[in-house]
C-alpha cells in the first residue's frame, strides 16, 4: 500500500508524457521538443503539488525515474509517430487517463502529508490539470481545462472518492479504482457527448454554438 502513490505516479506520468509528446509531434515538433513536451506535460502536476506541500525536491527532479518514464514516452511517441498519430482520438484518452492517475496521485500524497480533506481535493485537481496546462501553454493553445468539457470537474471527483474514502478508513484499492474509473468515464463520456458547464452567451451565439467549437478545438488538439 506504501508504493501505491508512487506507482500511480510513474503511471501519470508516463501517460501524460504520450500525450504532451503527441501534441508535439502533430504540430511538427523535432526530436528535442517532443522531450521538452513529454516531460512538461508529464511532470508539471506533480512539481506543483510537491512544492506546494513542501515535498522538497519534487519527486520529478530528485527521483531519476520521473525523467527516464518521460523520455521513454517522448522516443517512443517520436519514432513511432505516423503510427500513433493516426489512432483516432488518441491524445484526448491518454489525457483522461493522465487526468484520472495524476489526481487520485496528487490527492493521495497530500493526505499522507497531513493536509486537510478540503486541501487535498484541491491539490489532486491541481496534480490532474497541471501538466496539461504546461502542454497547452507549450503549444500555444488555451489550455483544455479553461474550455473543454468538464475537465477539472473530473479531477474533482477522483480527488474527493479519495479524501472520503481516506476519511470514512475504506480499503485503499478499491477506493482507488473507484476514483480512476469514475474520472476516466466522466472526461471520456463528456467529449463523446459534449457535457460541459453552463458557458456565459455572447452576443448572438448560445451555448450550443459555443460547445460545438469547443468540442471541435478538443479534435484538433
Amino acid at each position: 500500500m506504501d508504493k501505491l502513490p508512487i506507482v500511480l505516479d510513474l503511471t501519470g506520468t508516463f501517460v501524460f508524457a504520450l500525450s504532451g509528446a503527441l501534441g508535439g509531434t502533430k504540430r511538427g515538433l523535432d526530436l528535442f521538443g517532443v522531450m521538452v513536451l513529454s516531460f512538461a506535460a508529464g511532470n508539471s502536476g506533480g512539481i506543483t503539488r510537491d512544492l506546494l506541500i513542501g515535498a522538497v525536491p519534487p519527486g520529478a527532479v530528485g527521483d531519476w525515474r520521473y525523467l527516464g518514464v518521460s523520455l521513454v514516452a517522448g522516443g517512443v511517441t517520436f519514432y513511432f509517430s505516423p503510427l500513433i498519430v493516426r489512432m483516432s482520438n488518441a491524445v484526448l484518452y491518454f489525457d483522461a487517463a493522465g487526468l484520472a492517475l495524476f489526481a487520485v496521485a496528487g490527492s493521495s500524497k497530500a493526505l499522507s502529508f497531513g493536509l486537510n480533506p478540503a486541501m487535498a481535493t484541491v491539490l489532486g485537481m491541481i496534480t490532474g490539470i497541471g501538466g496539461g496546462m504546461v502542454r497547452d501553454v507549450l503549444l500555444a493553445e488555451i489550455p483544455t481545462v479553461l474550455r473543454a468539457d468538464l475537465y477539472a470537474v473530473a479531477a474533482l471527483v477522483a480527488a474527493g472518492i479519495v479524501v472520503i474514502g481516506h476519511v470514512l478508513l475504506l480499503p485503499v484499492v478499491p477506493v482507488t479504482a473507484v476514483a480512476l474509473i469514475s474520472c476516466f468515464l466522466l472526461r471520456v463520456m463528456a467529449i463523446r457527448r459534449g457535457w460541459r458547464l453552463p458557458v456565459a452567451k455572447i452576443g448572438e451565439r448560445d451555448d450550443r454554438n459555443i460547445a460545438e467549437k469547443n468540442l471541435k478545438d478538443s479534435d484538433r488538439s
